[in-house]
């Protein structure tokens, strides 16, 4: 089977796309055959070694975290889920690939009411947007800073379930995108000062920008809740984590049209160093599947 790895850290040009044969699940896991994973930008940070301290893998490490697929063989004392079922889950690693062997706990059933290819899109990104909405309460308001971003997408939605007053800061094309996630205000961040939105409750940050630049949004009482920058004063640093359990409600909501799953593009496993390239160089914006080219059944 085909299987996109990286055998040294380095630019885009050390992804590779390698035979290698078809794994079979071990105790209390499963094979999956792959519809697709997902590109987050993190990763371009793993496969350059900027988290190789942080988080160390081993080489040659297969690439793709997020995972949509079909299960197609059980490992030994596995009985949920069952062959045949479609699943979603957020793995360590190999999820780009034709098929990967996944941990049975970490896998939750597919959202039922869009293609399985784009449910691949769900797992890092929309837990990590839990993450930053769990605290909400009904009637905030709150600035979503970075919204046309594949974790602002799911952000917007969840604020907005949460009861909150959404301003979204996204550029042109990302905005008609945004509104339809329930934004009740977009800012164009490239030609609008973020503070035009007046003071808010919560500063939700998804780029890059030091937390002492955001204060002078807050309301006094006012806080920042930031998934890349640590915060400075009032506030919290989200970092994701693999919650099973808050994966399924997710895949619930989006089953009760609470959430909706936004694809921008699909590409294949063959492009995903160019994906790596087109994110480094911000040319990227919402969320992208990859899906691979079938070549070989497991046998």
């Amino acid at each position: 089977m085909q299987s996109v790895r990286i055998h040294r850290h380095g630019d885009p040009s050390v992804i590779r796309i390698d035979d290698v044969p078809v794994p079979h699940p071990g105790p209390g896991e499963v094979l999956l055959k792959v519809a697709a994973t997902s590109f987050n930008p993190t990763e371009t940070a793993l496969r350059s070694g900027a988290l190789a301290e942080l988080f160390p893998v081993a080489l040659p490490y297969a690439l793709g975290w997020d995972v949509a697929g079909e299960v197609v063989e059980l490992g030994p004392g596995v009985t949920s889920p069952r062959v045949g079922e479609h699943v979603i889950g957020w793995l360590d690693s190999g999820a780009a690939s034709e098929f990967a062997v996944a941990p049975a706990d970490r896998l939750v059933p597919a959202p039922t009411t869009l293609p399985l290819a784009e449910a691949a899109a769900l797992p890092l990104a929309g837990l990590t947007a839990v993450r930053t909405v769990e605290d909400l309460s009904a009637g905030e308001r709150v600035l979503v800073n970075g919204a046309g971003g594949g974790i602002g997408g799911f952000v917007v939605q969840l604020a907005k379930h949460a009861g909150a007053h959404v301003i979204a800061t996204a550029s042109a094309r990302s905005a008609a995108s945004v509104l339809s996630g329930g934004a009740d205000e977009v800012i164009d961040y490239t030609t609008t000062p973020l503070s035009s939105g007046g003071p808010v409750d919560v500063v939700i940050n998804l780029v890059p920008v030091a937390s002492e630049r955001l204060i002078p949004l807050l309301r006094e009482g006012g806080r920042i809740i930031s998934a890349t920058t640590p915060v400075v004063g009032s506030g919290r640093h989200v970092v994701a984590r693999n919650d099973p359990a808050r994966l399924a409600e997710l895949s619930r909501l989006v089953d009760e049209g609470i959430v909706r799953v936004n694809v921008t593009a699909t590409r294949s496993l063959a492009e995903l160093a160019d994906l790596h390239r087109a994110s480094e160089a911000g040319r990227l914006h919402g969320k992208v599947v990859v899906e691979p080219v079938r070549s070989v059944r497991p046998t």
